[in-house]
């Protein structure tokens, strides 16, 4: 029975010594999670980069110096109007990639939507509620079937 009378007497003891590693360990985990978190904001933070800011604005990033946080960043917010912020006042940055267009994808958008008006301008191309305009009224048009009729 000493295993049993151990237990009773230092459990509270070993309880504790479990404890205090467990919170020693997922405080050095979150840290280290935090500190890559900032790495790679500070790597996508860069002039032309879409950012949501600590108030809830959206900008982009017209200066920003990553070494020296002390320095204001300074974000555009709408065209022309540049503000200066806090370099940590840069909450995260709004998917890099998302909404890119490249050169050639622009001109390519801007020969199709040509072709496009040119289509509807002739007769060739009509738009969805054209289609549906034109269905009711066929439907209106069309004789009543037999399932359509009162059954006598």
């Amino acid at each position: 029975m000493d295993i049993a009378r151990f237990f009773a007497d230092y459990g509270i003891v070993i309880l504790l010594i479990g404890l205090l590693i467990f919170m020693f360990y997922s405080s050095r985990r979150r840290m280290q999670k935090q500190k890559a978190e900032i790495e790679k904001k500070a790597r996508e933070t860069v002039p032309g980069a879409e950012v949501l800011l600590q108030g809830g604005l959206y900008g982009t990033i017209v200066e920003y110096d990553g070494e020296d946080l002390d320095k204001p960043a300074h974000v555009e917010i709408a065209p022309g109007v540049v503000i200066k912020v806090h370099s940590q006042a840069v909450l995260r940055i709004v998917d890099p990639g998302q909404g890119a267009v490249t050169e050639d994808e622009f001109i390519e958008a801007e020969e199709s939507e040509a072709e496009y008006i040119a289509g509807v301008a002739d007769g060739d191309i009509t738009s969805i509620s054209d289609d549906h305009r034109a269905a009711r009224q066929h439907d209106a048009q069309a004789e009543p079937t037999d399932k359509d009729r009162p059954q006598a």
